[in-house]
């Protein structure tokens, strides 16, 4: 089957876009795996920024007819309705290959924490350097910034 992959949406052979700017609707459709308008192959942004005059989002300013469907659709409204489709289908159980690779590490990354836990951490001299008078107030030796995304 041809058609045009726009993200997470895809638009079949003989999809109508259509677009409404300044009283005027522009229309282009999908040949093959390409969007024609006027001509020349434009990606969905190109096609809903050809006519305005400020930045437009593609997704909420494009109407989609696909062939099987007898109205335009708004692109953000297809998309939500994808979306709601795919958090409805239930993931397949994972084979026991899976789960023992899972296992194992897990079980890698356990001990390794493990290994981290017992090592002991390095002292910090706390003496004040040369012309430093205040004493140290830090309580530890890491950002926890730094510390969080190791």
């Amino acid at each position: 089957m041809r058609g045009y992959r726009w993200k997470s949406l895809f638009l079949p052979e003989g999809t109508v876009l259509r677009s409404w700017s300044y009283g005027d609707h522009n229309y282009a459709r999908v040949e093959g795996d390409r969007i024609i308008h006027d001509g020349k192959s434009v990606s969905p942004n190109q096609f809903a920024q050809s006519f305005a005059r400020t930045t437009r989002n593609a997704w909420t300013d494009l109407y989609i007819r696909r062939p099987e469907d007898k109205q335009f659709k708004s692109a953000c409204r297809l998309r939500q309705e994808l979306a709601e489709a795919a958090t409805i289908i239930t993931p397949a159980l994972p084979d026991a290959q899976h789960v023992l690779a899972l296992i194992t590490a897990l079980q890698a990354q356990a001990q390794h924490a493990l290994a981290q836990a017992a090592a002991p951490e390095p002292r910090r001299d706390v003496n004040p350097g040369p012309s430093w008078t205040l004493p140290e107030r830090r309580k530890f030796r890491f950002r926890l910034e730094d510390v969080a995304f190791d």
